[in-house]
């Protein structure tokens, strides 16, 4: 297992000889002086020595980037931070050597903290933020409350976020998120630039020796403060990003934090903005957010902005956020309404209004009651319907019996239920597809006070059916269940960063041959996630489905994996390898294309999947080919766009690839070192999913199944009818219908003129025809909707041979059965 002296004897050969390297920083506050206390930290006795059959720990290639990291080079010292942050990350800090492995690097990383080379500290911020991980990780273990240990790392960060670096401050900013287990007084002391005293902060003691609260105190106060006033962008962005999410950790907290970020919302920057907003729907998705009636003015404000994100972003938030006085609800309904007035093409607005109304019943019933009293007093008895400000307040009305405040009476006046008739398509929207049309509408004439429906079967359409009495029994109940939706949606998130979790454990697993378990980790939370995906809706759903399609890549990549250590021969002629890299290519191009709304982290992850599968390609042919190069060029350029702004960080995979290219552009040494670059590769998926959205469609044919055939002449062209759907396209998209009998295949393409609906929902029919029919008694046509995988539009039409470019399979494959007029 080796000495477990060595590793401190590394470090303090490191220290001495960078001790003359010292940067003064931002400010001077003795604040390296904790550090020392942790160098001293008594060693915890090494575990017994592992089985033969194990990994040895990487204590003396720890040991040679101590030293590295305390070189005259900033270069090589960058670099060996780099290094250890890479063996860290590998490591089980729960056991002894892994334990002083993580002690060892962030000692290494105090050390450097004011080093004077901008990139070794932005290494070593990144380095002390995989320590705290670490640390979060054995305090879950080890359970002994070392919480002083997180807050003296939170204040460490907090000093970081002052350098005069701006990617340094940026990178601080986003470690300070990411911490956990920090007290409360030192999360209140982030916000306020006023030193806050108090009894807990006095006389505190981290490892035997007693730090003044002088040491502790001005290092984080009012970081936060100072963060969102930055004259960069970048770092007010970060800054956003964490306030947000460290809300989780105290309500006091986040009360106060939620007055920090209101103030962002003036910002003149729309990024800081729309992370603002993206940082309080994070907080009102895991109920941090309560809203006060000082901040309305606010918020209100930002409905009418000009960007059409920033205003979705905000209603989406307005949907779950809770408000505790009528008069914030009122207020809350007249900023949407407006909103409503000024952008007519936003009708989500209105399932915005009935969630509002959902989630505060008592309050929607005093709206419906003022709603009844204007409709009964409209002269004539007349009412405008058409006006947004009457179909608005008729929602939030009707949405009172959905609520949790069905235990209080609430009284809605038939004449609400019989006007909202009209909103039906609307209101059927809002409640997604747990209640049918037909249901919904028995319900509204049945709260109406219209009995003559009560009598009046369903439509043949869906069946016979008993009378809709019995419907709105059944309508009545499903209401109930709709009131759960909030409660499922918090379970749904948790499932979720369980899943997340183990994922990356089975990766972990992997790395270490055990590939047989991994695969069958990977398999299970599949399972899970599509149970998952077939329950949620929105960007929870499409977030599901998109981590669905994830982790079928990285399951296929464990598989290529395999192969390719198993035989290292290049063979000709198709091969499960090549059936293997063909499915891995479809499932990146189905992450790149079936969804929008990709934020910048998700883009990343897909990207880098992109990077793996063409380095497989390489080392599948055992040859540089002009096309991969092409390919693989222009990942890394988009790669490092995505992350100049500082909003996400190039890893070390992608990093190296880079590296290999500018010293060899042929591409010689990536086939060479493929092994080295896939050890490089981790799996961390992104928990961020922002405003997601799923491409998709569904194809319909009436009428048709294996026992009610559809009827043709044999040789010749056969028109068929289908209805179709489409999910969050767009007018530059270009589908097209594949047709295929046996080996024969026919595209046609689909126009979107005659489709009814907006860029969320498209519904329409088109007959489709098939140009010749074959020649025998009966055939099953399997038709399927394709998408073309390019940017802008093309001016090629449909129906002259198909996509010219690649394409993505949008819809599942329909079986249309035919039989011969003469087998009739």
């Amino acid at each position: 297992m080796g000495d477990p002296h060595l590793l401190s004897s590394a470090h303090s050969a490191a220290a001495s000889s960078s001790s003359a390297r010292k940067h003064p920083g931002p400010i001077d506050e003795r604040f390296s002086d904790p550090s020392p206390s942790i160098t001293k930290r008594p060693r915890a006795a090494a575990e017994p020595p592992a089985p033969s059959d194990s990994a040895p720990y990487p204590e003396a290639e720890v040991r040679s980037l101590v030293m590295m990291a305390g070189g005259i080079y900033p270069l090589a010292r960058a670099e060996a931070l780099r290094g250890l942050a890479t063996v860290l990350e590998k490591v089980d800090a729960g056991c002894g050597v892994g334990a002083r492995i993580a002690e060892c690097c962030y000692e290494c990383a105090v050390e450097l903290m004011r080093d004077d080379d901008e990139g070794v500290r932005l290494a070593v911020v990144r380095l002390v933020g995989l320590c705290a991980q670490k640390f979060a990780a054995r305090m879950d273990i080890d359970a002994k409350g070392h919480g002083d240990l997180m807050d003296l790392i939170f204040l460490q960060l907090s000093s970081m976020a002052r350098d005069m670096c701006t990617k340094v401050r940026i990178e601080a900013f986003g470690t300070l998120g990411k911490m956990q287990q920090v007290s409360e007084d030192v999360l209140l002391q982030s916000l306020s630039k006023k030193v806050i005293k108090t009894d807990t902060m006095s006389g505190c003691i981290i490892n035997g020796q007693k730090l003044p609260p002088k040491l502790k105190i001005p290092c984080a106060a009012g970081i936060f403060a100072h963060g969102i006033e930055d004259e960069f962008y970048q770092v007010r962005t970060a800054a956003c990003t964490s306030l947000g999410a460290l809300a989780k950790f105290s309500s006091q907290y986040a009360e106060k934090a939620l007055d920090l970020l209101m103030d962002m919302m003036n910002d003149d920057t729309e990024a800081v903005r729309l992370q603002t907003l993206q940082a309080l729907f994070h907080m009102a998705t895991y109920g941090y957010l309560s809203m006060q009636e000082k901040h309305m003015h606010m918020f209100l404000g930002v409905l009418v902005d000009a960007n059409a994100s920033i205003r979705n972003a905000a209603h989406k938030i307005l949907g779950l956020v809770n408000l505790p006085k009528l008069q914030m609800f009122k207020s809350a309904l007249d900023g949407l309404i407006t909103s409503l007035e000024k952008n007519p093409e936003e009708q989500d607005i209105y399932g915005i209004l009935f969630s509002i109304g959902k989630n505060h019943g008592s309050f929607s019933a005093n709206i419906a009651k003022h709603l009844a009293k204007e409709i009964t007093m409209a002269s004539d008895g007349e009412l405008i319907l058409d006006k947004p400000r009457i179909k608005a307040l008729l929602i939030v009305s009707i949405s009172a019996p959905f609520s949790d405040d069905k235990h209080k009476k609430l009284d809605i006046p038939s004449i609400i239920f019989s006007h909202a008739i009209s909103l039906l398509e609307k209101v059927s929207s809002a409640l997604g597809e747990e209640v049918n049309q037909d249901s919904i509408l028995s319900y509204l004439c049945h709260k109406g006070g219209m009995p003559f429906w009560g009598n009046r079967p369903i439509s043949t359409e869906f069946g016979e059916s008993e009378s809709c009495k019995v419907e709105t029994v059944e309508v009545g109940v499903k209401i109930e269940n709709t009131a759960k939706a909030a409660k499922y949606l918090d379970r749904v998130l948790q499932s979720m960063e369980s899943i997340l979790q183990t994922v990356e454990g089975a990766w972990t697993m992997q790395m270490s041959s055990d590939i047989f378990e991994a695969k069958t980790i990977l398999r299970t939370c599949k399972v899970e996630l599509k149970v998952l995906t077939e329950n949620s809706s929105g960007s929870i759903g499409a977030f599901s489905s998109f981590l669905c399609d994830y982790l079928h890549a990285i399951h296929l990549i464990v598989e290529i994996w395999q192969l390719i250590k198993l035989d290292n021969s290049y063979t000709f002629g198709l091969t499960s390898l090549d059936i293997l890299l063909e499915k891995l290519n479809i499932s990146i191009r189905r992450l790149k294309y079936c969804y929008a709304g990709l934020n910048g982290e998700l883009e990343v992850q897909v990207l880098e999947l992109s990077l793996l599968a063409n380095l497989f390609g390489l080392s599948k042919i055992g040859a540089c080919s002009n096309v991969v190069l092409g390919e693989l060029l222009w990942i890394i350029s988009r790669l490092e766009g995505l992350c100049a702004d500082g909003s996400c960080e190039l890893s070390d995979f992608s990093r190296e690839i880079k590296k290999a290219f500018d010293a060899n552009p042929i591409g010689d040494t990536l086939i060479g070192n493929i092994h080295t670059l896939f050890e490089l590769f981790h799996v961390k998926p992104t928990r961020d999913f922002g405003m997601l959205k799923e491409i998709s469609a569904v194809l319909q044919v009436c009428d048709n199944s294996s026992e009610n055939p559809l009827s043709y002449i044999c040789g010749l062209p056969v028109g068929v009818s289908f209805n179709i759907s489409l999910w969050n396209i767009s007018s530059h998209h270009r589908l097209w219908f594949r047709m295929s009998v046996g080996e024969s295949v026919q595209h046609a393409f689909l126009e979107f003129s005659s489709f009814e609906g907006n860029e969320e929902l498209k519904n329409g029919s088109m007959v489709v025809p098939l140009d010749a029919t074959p020649m025998a008694h009966s055939f099953v046509l399997r038709v399927c909707l394709l998408m073309e995988c390019s940017y802008g539009i093309s001016t090629n039409q449909g129906g002259h041979g198909g996509p010219t470019d690649c394409f993505v399979q949008l819809s599942d494959e329909l079986d249309v059965y035919f039989v011969s007029t003469g087998q009739r």
